[in-house]
């Protein structure tokens, strides 16, 4: 009796009647949208070896500035993308791929994948790509490594594929958090993405890159600003690199001199417009909005290479109060909490482009014109970032007039203008410096470093545990597990 009184309604009393039991596949994808925001593991690495941010700490902020390795944050951008991009594109896939309702969810799908795929292996090379993320759907639970080759080869043809699917009379996922379901955007950031992956091939496949890049200008890039891929923030979910930069690392990163003094010399009204410098800071606390300025003349980068004594010395020969003194990307504007993620910018696209007319690889327009766009569009960006970044077309139309674009120099010059478009974008800045080898920078002479420059970033400790046999196989193609080893396109 005691024992049927107990099973009595039992299903009904344990049942959560307010869980979810399923997921909307859209929302999933949002998920993984917003799980593309560049972790701060980015910020010590990515950003730091292309010489823009970096911080005199060591400990879990030894990074780019002292050219070693640290695996606590070389993982950061690993665990990131497989844990809240690649699951989740992975799953949609596997629910949706069978229902001609949700074809255009399908292919959103695929090129956010491909997005994530192409950060992943630009920054460590070979990675689990075919089998990686299909723990749950395939219970593969120890996935091969797969060649930097055979992984452009596939993101490629996704890119290609998903693009051209997408169907502008089928079903609107009007829940998009990127584009709010607009097939005409998405197809221009497909697209952009098949220019990005074809011009990573300039070193290593000429032909195939000029196929793949004459492909994505046909069918059409982003060129406004309007149509830029980013991920807005707002109080619900931060930016967060912004967020570090508001909290606990307030005080512990600064612009680099390199970049700074390149804005300097040209006169760059953008270094007004993301610097801030704390004029007589002491400390941390002396950072205060009351003693910040934008004026580019007080601005000063702090050298490369040093440790917190050596950032005071470096203060003090500079005239500086103290290291609080040098320049940082101001927290306020530029840096802030709901700053969005840039993706793809028109800003990059229009350099690849005038990089790809250099090459002949496309007949349309100028060099010129597609340079100077490059650099209007940026500046532009920056305003639309916050107001107190604002830049007006005149200022941009001087600074084009003061700086105008060298033919002979051509290379060169859209490639530095790409690293200061690129600028809080650490994955395509690292990318695009290793495979143009611009700008030219030098390496940081910080006495106990690894390398003389980073190119590429190391597995984290738990796949080496736990995947060995695949990560040691991977290193036995790929080349030593460290930050010296070169990925495949870095020719």
């Amino acid at each position: 009796m005691y024992s049927s009184s107990c099973d009595n309604n039992f299903d009904q009393l344990n049942t959560n009647k307010v869980s979810a039991t399923a997921i909307d596949p859209g929302f999933q994808l949002n998920a993984a949208i917003v799980g593309c925001a560049y972790p701060n593991g980015s910020l010590v690495y990515d950003i730091g070896v292309v010489q823009q941010i970096i911080s005199p700490n060591s400990g879990v902020l030894t990074g780019a500035n002292y050219n070693q390795d640290n695996r606590a944050s070389t993982q950061e951008l690993w665990q990131s993308y497989y844990r809240n991009v690649i699951k989740n594109t992975r799953d949609v896939i596997s629910k949706i791929q069978s229902d001609p309702a949700r074809a255009n969810l399908l292919q959103m799908t695929r090129i956010i994948q491909a997005f994530a795929f192409m950060v992943l292996t630009d920054d460590y090379g070979s990675i689990p790509y075919f089998e990686g993320g299909v723990g749950y759907s395939q219970q593969v639970y120890f996935p091969v490594y797969d060649s930097q080759d055979a992984i452009y080869t596939d993101i490629i043809k996704e890119l290609t594929e998903a693009t051209a699917a997408l169907n502008l009379s089928g079903k609107v996922e009007t829940a998009d958090i990127l584009y709010a379901g607009d097939l005409n955007k998405w197809k221009s950031f497909g697209y952009s993405l098949l220019l990005r992956a074809g011009m990573r091939l300039s070193q290593v496949n000429a032909s195939k890159a000029q196929q793949v890049v004459q492909a994505a200008f046909q069918g059409g890039v982003i060129l406004s600003n309007s149509d830029n891929a980013k991920i807005a923030h707002d109080p619900n979910y931060t930016n967060t690199i912004g967020n570090l930069l508001n909290s606990t690392e307030a005080s512990n990163f600064y612009l680099t001199k390199p970049f700074v003094d390149y804005l300097r010399s040209k006169n760059d009204p953008r270094l007004s417009a993301i610097a801030v410098t704390y004029v007589g800071a002491k400390s941390g606390p002396e950072q205060t909005a009351a003693s910040g300025t934008y004026a580019a003349s007080v601005h000063k980068g702090m050298p490369m290479g040093n440790d917190n004594a050596g950032a005071v010395k470096a203060a003090s020969d500079a005239g500086l109060s103290s290291f609080y003194e040098f320049a940082q990307a101001d927290r306020r504007r530029i840096a802030n909490n709901y700053a969005p993620n840039f993706l793809v910018t028109a800003s990059q696209n229009f350099l690849l482009l005038a990089e790809a007319r250099e090459r002949g690889w496309i007949t349309a327009g100028t060099v010129e014109s597609y340079y100077n766009a490059g650099v209007k569009a940026h500046m532009d960006q920056l305003g639309r970032v916050d107001a107190g970044s604002v830049i007006a077309p005149a200022a941009a139309d001087a600074y084009l007039a003061a700086n105008p674009f060298d033919e002979a120099k051509a290379l060169e010059m859209i490639n530095t203008q790409y690293w200061v478009s690129s600028f809080m974008n650490g994955p395509e800045a690292f990318a695009n410096f290793r495979r143009s080898g611009y700008p030219l920078l030098t390496s940081n002479p910080f006495p106990g470093k690894e390398v003389e420059f980073i190119n590429r970033l190391t597995y984290p400790n738990s796949e080496i545990s736990v995947n060995s046999e695949n990560v040691q196989a991977a290193i036995s193609a790929q080349g030593a597990d460290n930050l010296a080893t070169k990925v495949w396109w870095d020719k």
